[in-house]
């Protein structure tokens, strides 16, 4: 009579699921905001520090790259350094992500529906 009960179980314990994963996808987010990734260019001139999420925290410039008739190579130097340091945050992101999804029993490789 109550055939389809058993469905209901099956739907509350996805709903159990689908809260855990939320709650590990609150604290995956809060890691990638503590760990630092470093790009640099022109041998370590510019230096652009950013979170494994790709937000840029530090940029050091080393003071002997500023001459004024150098403008438009710095100004290449530091937007190269950030775009190094976007890059490996990305990079450390995926890894982080994939690492996620084997500690929660997922496959190799299987894209997971939210971050990065």
């Amino acid at each position: 009579m109550f055939k389809g009960l058993g469905g209901l179980g099956d739907m509350a314990g996805m709903m159990k699921k689908a809260q855990e994963m939320q709650g590990k996808m609150a604290e995956f987010q809060e890691e990638l905001g503590a760990i630092t990734v470093e790009g640099e260019s022109g041998a370590g001139l510019v230096r652009a520090t950013a979170t494994a999420k790709g937000e840029l925290t530090k940029l050091d410039i080393d003071p002997s790259i500023f001459d004024p008739s150098e403008k438009e190579m710095v100004e290449d130097l530091i937007l190269a350094a950030i775009k190094d340091a976007q890059a490996k945050a990305q990079a450390r992101s995926q890894q982080e992500m994939q690492r996620m999804a084997e500690n929660m029993g997922l496959p190799p490789g299987m894209k997971l529906p939210f971050g990065g």
